[in-house]
C-alpha cells in the first residue's frame, strides 16, 4: 500500500481517488471497488472508514464544497465592492468545475442530504452563505436575493458544463475564456437585479 497509509491517511486518499474516478465517469460510473482497485487497496479497506458507498460519496462531496467555498473565499476577498465579489465567486465556481469536474451536480447528488452527512451540510452551507450575503447585498428583497443566487450557481455551472462537454472546445476557447465569459455574464445578472 505504501508509506502514505502507514501514517492513517488512507481515508484522504481513498477520498482523492474518488474525486478522480468521479471527474472520469461521473458519479453513475462510481463505485467502491474501482476505487480500492486504483487506490491500491483491498476490496473491504475502504469500508473501515466509509461503512457503505453513499459515505465515501458524501465525503468526496464535503471535499468538493469545501474546495468550492475556498475558492469563492478568495475571489471575493479580491474585489472591492459586491457586485465584482459576486461575479468573481461565479467565475471561481466555473474554473473549479473546468478543473475538477465536479460542482453542484456530486454536493446534491440524491441521497447525500440530511443529518447524516453533517461534514457536507456545513461545507455547502459555508459556500451558499458567501454567495447569499452578497445577493442579499446587492438586491432590495430577499427573494430577489434568494433567485439571484440561484441563477448565479446556474450560469456559473453551465459556463463549466459547455466546457466540460466540448461546446466551447469546438468554438476554441480557452478555460481562461470560458471563466472571463461567466464573470461577464454574472455581472449582467447581478447589475439585472439592482435595477428592480
Amino acid at each position: 500500500m505504501g508509506d502514505r497509509y502507514h501514517h492513517g491517511n488512507l481515508r484522504d486518499e481513498l477520498v482523492r481517488v474518488s474525486l478522480d474516478l468521479i471527474a472520469e465517469r461521473g458519479v453513475a460510473g462510481f463505485s467502491v471497488a474501482e476505487v480500492a482497485r486504483r487506490a491500491g487497496v483491498s476490496p473491504a479497506a475502504p469500508y473501515r472508514h466509509f461503512p457503505e458507498r453513499e459515505s465515501l460519496l458524501a465525503a468526496v462531496a464535503a471535499t468538493v464544497a469545501g474546495q468550492l467555498a475556498d475558492r469563492a473565499r478568495e475571489a471575493i476577498a479580491a474585489e472591492d465592492d459586491p457586485v465584482g465579489a459576486l461575479a468573481a465567486a461565479a467565475g471561481a465556481y466555473t474554473a473549479y468545475l473546468i478543473d475538477r469536474r465536479a460542482g453542484m451536480n456530486l454536493i446534491y447528488a440524491d441521497g447525500l442530504q440530511g443529518r447524516k452527512h453533517a461534514e457536507l451540510h456545513e461545507h455547502t452551507r459555508s459556500l451558499t452563505d458567501q454567495f447569499l450575503v452578497l445577493c442579499l447585498a446587492v438586491c432590495d428583497r430577499p427573494q430577489d436575493g434568494l433567485e439571484l443566487m440561484e441563477q448565479l450557481f446556474t450560469q456559473a455551472h453551465g459556463y463549466g458544463m459547455f466546457w466540460l462537454d466540448g461546446v466551447f472546445v469546438k468554438q476554441g476557447y480557452s478555460p481562461g475564456q470560458v471563466v472571463t465569459k461567466s464573470v461577464a455574464a454574472a455581472r449582467i445578472l447581478i447589475e439585472g437585479h439592482r435595477r428592480r
